[in-house]
């Protein structure tokens, strides 16, 4: 088959890499119908996450037909429309059994290869998906691949970052990166009940996007842009900071917009190998520090009515449809943040 791989630090290649096979009696294979570049993966692309092996397919969201079932998975069968997340999981461990389906003890993640152990990603023309009946999902008739695709995500992950903040009605909220991570956690801090939502950000097409999604765009390097959260919050700072990057510079400055007393959630995948900011100036601000990998899988079911509700709006992300052979030059062009690029849906 045809596979978008890791080929190098900065190099990714459209090759042709082994069919996947049934591995496990709960193994399914996807036919994959579309696909897309997440932002996480770009840390395999900078290298900046080692110890994947080359010519491993790349990424972890992806919509599919099933075209092939192991003899123990009795949820699906041969036909059946599918969305995943990003991660595996059992549905019966500790964690499964408490929501935190992204810590499953089963738990892979797709996309990441080592040594020869682990699952090839679903930029590819199909993938192998250990314990289908937990981890697939079926889609209901009328949602496209390209929502599914989402669903297995960037919507729960932004929708994560504002859950697990506690966000109260009235809040004031400010979202630092808007991405298509950041934009669905704009959708999300509303969703929980924020009367405000501040969305700070370097690229004019992604503030943009943010006023469309109802936010206030404020030029993350515009000092008296910030002065107007002070305005609104009477010189306290945002209730809530909803971290969406992951970079030494968002984290400091989610940490010096919150308030005392307030909290950040940070869900952008930060390989830095310190805080931007000490104990102490934690504790002197009272800080509540929330992160971690949102648990996709229990949130997708919880999640899909609000998206089948209006599911153009969660499109709208969307900027670019390419095929799969035009997958490496679509990782340049996003790494490098092309002006007007904000979300790439790839179909082999």
């Amino acid at each position: 088959m045809k596979a978008i791989t890791f080929t190098g630090v900065e190099s990714v290649s459209y090759e042709e890499i082994a069919d996947p096979k049934i591995l496990e009696e709960g193994d399914a294979i996807v036919k994959v119908s579309a696909c897309a570049i997440c932002g996480s993966d770009l840390h395999v692309f900078h290298g900046r996450e080692t110890g994947i092996d080359v010519h491993a397919a790349m990424g972890h969201e992806f919509s599919g037909t099933i075209v092939e079932t192991g003899k123990s998975v009795c949820n699906f069968k041969v036909g059946d429309r599918v969305m995943s997340p990003f991660t595996t999981s059992c549905g019966q461990c500790f964690y499964c059994l408490r929501g935190l389906t992204c810590r499953c003890v089963k738990s892979q993640l797709f996309g990441w290869v080592e040594n020869g152990k682990g699952l090839h990603g679903g930029q590819a023309e199909y993938v192998r998906v250990p314990l289908a009946d937990q981890t697939l999902m079926r889609i209901p008739e009328g949602l496209s691949f390209e929502t599914a695709v989402l669903l297995g995500d960037i919507i729960p992950t932004g929708f994560f970052s504002a859950r697990q903040a506690g966000i109260k009605p009235g809040d004031v909220v400010a979202v630092v990166g808007c991405g298509p991570v950041g934009l669905m956690a704009i959708l999300g801090a509303f969703h929980y009940g924020a009367a405000q939502v501040f969305a700070f950000d370097r690229v004019g097409g992604r503030l943009q996007a943010a006023t469309h999604f109802g936010a206030q765009p404020i030029h993350s390097e515009h000092i008296d842009e910030r002065e107007l959260l002070l305005q609104v919050t009477e010189g306290r700072g945002p209730d809530v900071i909803l971290e969406a990057v992951g970079s030494a510079s968002s984290v400091k400055l989610a940490f010096d917009l919150v308030r005392p007393g307030g909290t950040v959630s940070a869900v952008g995948v930060c390989t830095e190998k310190t805080f931007p900011f000490s104990p102490v100036q934690a504790y002197d601000k009272n800080l509540t520090w929330r992160s971690g990998r949102c648990p996709a899988r229990a949130m997708m079911p919880e999640l899909l009515p609000v998206v089948q509700n209006d599911e153009q709006k969660f499109l709208s992300i969307i900027t670019h449809r390419l095929p799969l052979a035009d997958g490496p030059a679509a990782y340049s062009s996003f790494a490098s943040r092309s002006e007007g690029m904000l979300k790439v849906m790839l179909r082999p």
